[in-house]
């Protein structure tokens, strides 16, 4: 069975919201769904934290808008699952540059497979330079657009395979989620299939 893992990211609550569950069921139902947790960062409250763990534990990168301390958060964090290297950080300036850009400005000395971010609250995943990079976007914070359902992101790792889907959280009344569903797979680090809003891509075409 694969390790499933949530991503999610940039978590930034109104004040007079509390949990984000007071947004609605779907975060929490995704959560309750896989073994792990990481956060990309912008987690804006050790709350948010500790209501997430209740389904799964859970590590974060830090934020700018992370003005605390808690043992689960790092300026970066990096993990070894079913022999895949996973890099995260929350900030790397640019996700369109090179590869090897990346991973020398974040992650020196790591050779990663897997590069996880937020900031930019735009999801994104591709598969370049023989690196699987995601960015959740937001669950509550899409685009930058005012407080609405968004995006999170599951990822499945096998020793040989592996499985990263942008997944959308449905729509709130009067206000549509501006995210766009994505997958990629890849068997024996070779990409096998990807889909952009619903539909197949050619693989040559990833990360073109």
């Amino acid at each position: 069975m694969p390790m499933r893992i949530g991503l999610i990211s940039d978590t930034h609550l109104p004040s007079l919201i509390h949990s984000l569950d007071e947004l609605g069921p779907e975060v929490g139902e995704f959560l309750a769904g896989v073994e792990l947790i990481l956060h990309g960062g912008d987690v804006s409250r050790p709350s948010v934290l500790d209501w997430m763990e209740q389904f799964a534990p859970i590590r974060a990168a830090r934020g700018n808008h992370d003005v605390f301390e808690d043992p689960r958060m790092e300026d970066r964090q990096v993990l070894e699952i079913e022999g895949w290297q996973i890099a995260m950080a929350h900030d790397l300036r640019r996700e369109d540059r090179p590869m090897s850009e990346i991973i020398a400005r974040d992650f020196a000395g790591l050779t990663p497979d897997i590069v996880i971010a937020g900031d930019t609250h735009v999801e994104r995943l591709e598969y370049r330079d023989g690196v699987v990079l995601i960015n959740s976007g937001s669950p509550n914070l899409l685009h930058h657009k005012e407080t609405r359902l968004g995006t999170v992101a599951l990822l499945d790792l096998e020793r040989d395979r592996l499985h990263a889907e942008i997944l959308m959280l449905g729509h709130t009344d009067g206000s549509p989620n501006p995210g766009t569903p994505r997958h990629i797979e890849l068997i024996e680090r070779r990409l096998v299939s990807a889909s952009h809003n619903g539909e197949a891509v050619a693989v040559a075409r990833v990360g073109d």
